[in-house]
């Protein structure tokens, strides 16, 4: 039985990663939960999956934790996520939100625990520094993204035969065919409502200005080992198809089915296996008719190209594009800037930014400090 260590339980992939659980009872046993500040959801978890780790932000609501749960270990703080990522588990579900997840991926990585990899930042702010950790541990990074899930899975087999190029989706989210002039108007309200996904509210922002598909570019570079020019861009409102690998013949294969994040959590979990799963899956006689793509326009979705942007320069580039971007999407959301003020301000923080080779996590997390004030500076003008 494989005993699992879930980092940010009470989100939307975590839910999801306890459905799968819940349904394979016989094949995975939660060892860790862990949530920010919703400790109730979690308490709920405890109660039903018996964990013998949770963590929480806070040391009070830890402590509140511990008179309810006197038989779980209660954890609290970055501390906490780390001893429960280096706890006795066969595989660490990194499904935090932004930076938190870097420290606990990277001593799981040192532990030689398996990861399932859902929280983008991790690779993009210190791929370098985790995918060599990795190959030295020789640990196996299985991800849990659907696109990257999907290039994974359409890899199965052809692992010897170079690659033309990947072909990353993306549904193009709520303002796909908006102007420049569109995006000024943008409310908050209508920037969290995705057209296909129920996400958090960072990934959904992230999402709308496409710095999420920008995010994706640079995290199956690390993953696959490939330059940005072998990564492309499809937008694809159906969601359907999760991306694509074109191989040197010009064949091109392709990964489908419905808009389910169980399905890539469930394939990293039992990889190389498949599990059975009791939902409906895609007909592609209805689901499938009249599947699009059309080219992303990164003139007016600019953080796509931000991201390509710092993959070509390297160093600290791709840290800072993080942090600024973790930084001003906080700002959006607490009313401060306006939507495109997130793309026009990470074009500013770029430009000012002097790279640097990253040479350690504390390193990498100094220069994400930096350039969230720097960010914070140059939107509300400070």
């Amino acid at each position: 039985m494989k005993r699992i260590c879930i980092l940010g339980s009470t989100g939307s992939i975590g839910t999801q990663a306890l459905e799968v659980i819940e349904n394979n009872k016989e094949h995975f046993r939660v060892t860790v939960l862990s949530c920010g500040t919703r400790i109730e959801e979690l308490s709920a978890q405890i109660i039903k999956f018996n964990p013998e780790i949770a963590v929480v932000a806070k040391a009070e609501d830890a402590a509140i934790l511990t008179k309810r749960h006197p038989e779980t270990e209660i954890l609290y703080g970055m501390d906490g996520l780390i001893e429960a990522a280096e706890s006795d588990c066969d595989m660490v579900l990194n499904a935090l939100v932004g930076m938190l997840g870097l420290q606990p991926t990277y001593r799981a990585i040192l532990k030689g625990t398996t990861i399932a990899l859902a929280n983008k930042e991790t690779l993009v702010a210190g791929g370098k520094l985790i995918t060599e950790a990795a190959r030295k541990n020789k640990v196996r990074i299985l991800p849990v993204d659907s696109e990257h899930s999907a290039i994974f899975q359409c890899l199965q087999g052809n692992q010897e035969n170079e690659i033309k190029k990947v072909i990353l989706t993306a549904s193009g989210g709520p303002f796909r065919n908006y102007s420049l002039q569109d995006l000024e108007k943008v409310t908050r309200e209508q920037a969290l409502k995705h057209p296909k996904w129920t996400m958090g509210q960072k990934i959904t922002i992230d999402s709308a200005t496409m710095m999420n598909k920008g995010l994706e570019v640079i995290e199956a570079s690390w993953l696959y080992h490939l330059s940005g020019e072998k990564i492309k861009i499809a937008v694809h409102p159906q969601s359907i198809v999760h991306s694509m690998v074109e191989y040197m013949d010009n064949s091109i294969i392709a990964q489908l089915g419905l808009p389910d994040m169980k399905i890539p959590i469930s394939y990293a979990f039992s990889y190389p296996e498949r599990l059975e799963m009791k939902s409906t899956g895609l007909d592609i006689f209805k689901d499938g008719a009249n599947l699009t793509f059309e080219k992303l326009d990164q003139s007016v979705f600019k953080c796509a190209g931000y991201a390509y942007e710092a993959l070509k320069k390297g160093g600290s580039y791709s840290a800072a594009l993080n942090g600024a971007n973790e930084m001003l999407v906080q700002l959006f959301l607490e009313g401060k800037i306006r939507f495109v003020d997130i793309q026009n301000i990470l074009g500013e923080v770029l430009e000012k930014h002097e790279s640097v080779e990253t040479s350690d996590i504390d390193h990498i997390l100094e220069i994400d400090l930096e350039t969230r004030v720097l960010s914070k500076k140059l939107a509300l003008n400070i």
